[in-house]
């Protein structure tokens, strides 16, 4: 595929927008008309906006743009901004005296990494909007990953860069599935092999890694740490799918997640995972579309890790590699 990213899906547009001096920032996806829309949240401390709104049972099954954004609570005002773009493209649902954009978010927490006087808001949410192209995704330190970090189990000053990351595949017959994560976790982003690509730094020269997994066992009788742990996304099909199943694969992406982080889904995780069907591609098998939903978010949060750059004093986890090798 030339383009292994989420925009490899017909209609789907991407943009970002950030402020690097407050290490923060939002991304938009903005979607085709018609595009039905699904959601699983499995961590214990979410911020999301309209998530009721796409699960079985409720009126509206089509989504207009979903906004991912950093902030943590106060990140959620850039749907306002969001909102007002797509009014005044006339899209959104159609009330009678006008139209009311259908605009489900979620956030991360990142207002220790930078300035936690600057969140995304309406006019940062707008300026995504207006960038959103069906270009290549920009990944790494851009957009909601602006501010995102990985391994904050022994505190930020021993944490890795996060950032945000796309990744598509191609089943044949036209047919595509694709995910977006922005990766802000508060353990170990792993490889297939089992490698830390990043995380948690091992006091007190941080030259290395710990491995998350080996630090759990001392923190067994310890209080929780404070919320700040997210990996929230969209993965995304060009098959037909019922709201239904579009619930359905969003669960089952969360798998993917499960795969490339760890620990996930905590109590003071606000895991989420949006899950989006264009249909330009006809009626294909949910389940089928929901495994490879699981492997593109697997391969989208590695990516986010492995395109992250340096930012507020927050090393990569490539350089922490390099390091512990040399």
């Amino acid at each position: 595929m030339v383009n292994a990213t989420l925009t490899a899906i017909d209609g789907l547009r991407v943009g970002h927008a950030h402020n690097l001096d407050g290490s923060t920032g939002c991304t938009v996806v903005l979607c085709p008309t018609g595009t039905t829309g699904g959601v699983d949240q499995r961590g214990g401390a979410p911020g999301t906006r309209e998530t009721d709104l796409l699960r079985p049972l409720h009126l509206v099954e089509h989504v207009n743009t979903v906004l991912l954004a950093g902030g943590s609570a106060y990140g959620l005002d850039a749907a306002g901004g969001v909102m007002k773009y797509l009014e005044e493209q006339g899209t959104g649902y159609d009330v009678g005296v006008g139209v009311v954009p259908i605009v489900p978010a979620a956030i991360i927490f990142d207002l220790d990494v930078g300035d936690p006087a600057i969140r995304p808001d309406a006019a940062m949410g707008y300026a995504a909007c207006q960038a959103a192209s069906a270009e290549p995704v920009a990944e790494g330190s851009v957009g909601a990953g602006a501010g995102a970090r990985v391994g904050g189990l022994m505190g930020p000053q021993f944490a890795c860069k996060g950032g945000l990351g796309s990744a598509a595949v191609e089943l044949g017959d036209g047919l595509i599935v694709a995910a977006l994560a922005v990766v802000n976790a508060a353990g170990d982003v792993i490889a297939e092999d089992g490698t830390i690509l990043a995380g948690t730094r091992l006091p007190p020269d941080g030259d290395r890694f710990a491995g998350a997994m080996a630090l759990l066992p001392a923190m067994a009788r310890l209080p929780s740490r404070r919320p700040g742990n997210t990996v929230v996304g969209v993965v995304a099909t060009n098959a037909r799918l019922t709201r239904e199943h579009t619930n359905k694969v969003a669960q089952m992406a969360q798998d993917g997640l499960a795969r490339a982080v760890r620990p996930a889904h905590t109590l003071f995780d606000g895991d989420t995972i949006f899950a989006l069907a264009t249909g330009g591609a006809g009626e294909a098998n949910a389940s089928v579309i929901g495994a490879f939903a699981a492997e593109v978010m697997a391969q989208a949060i590695r990516r986010a890790v492995l395109a992250a750059t340096p930012l507020a004093g927050l090393p990569t986890g490539a350089a922490i590699r390099q390091a512990s090798e040399g």
